[in-house]
């Protein structure tokens, strides 16, 4: 029998393994986000989001860059339109390549919903 210690270590561990497959990393980089979102700032983000549900306006997601397809982009979900496409917001409006300059995104382009920062 193992030592109480050595058994929650090892669920611990189980369940760390659980949350890297279930879950992405994510490193804010730019200040679009400010003041939600710092540079340097660490996410967690669930890749399976939306394979049952559509995003929700006010959800903080990780997308495909639509004109920069190498370039995944952290932003809020503003509006969804008729046709479903997404309007892409970035919280600093005065920093942010969004929306505004690309236009609405396809729900092809949303990677996944951000569940939470970690210092």
């Amino acid at each position: 029998m193992l030592p109480m210690d050595g058994l929650r270590a090892s669920q611990a561990g189980d369940y760390w393994r659980w949350l890297c497959r279930r879950y992405r990393r994510f490193r804010v980089t730019g200040r679009s986000m400010l003041p939600t979102l710092n540079p340097g700032t660490e996410l967690l983000y669930n890749p399976h989001a939306y394979q049952q549900q559509a995003p929700a306006p006010g959800d903080i997601v990780i997308a495909q860059h639509p004109q920069q397809p190498d370039l995944p982009i952290v932003k809020r979900v503003e509006l969804i339109l008729p046709d479903g496409a997404i309007v892409l917001r970035g919280d600093n409006r005065a920093e942010s390549s969004d929306s505004l300059a690309f236009g609405p995104v396809a729900p092809a382009l949303i990677l996944g919903r951000v569940i939470c920062t970690f210092p």
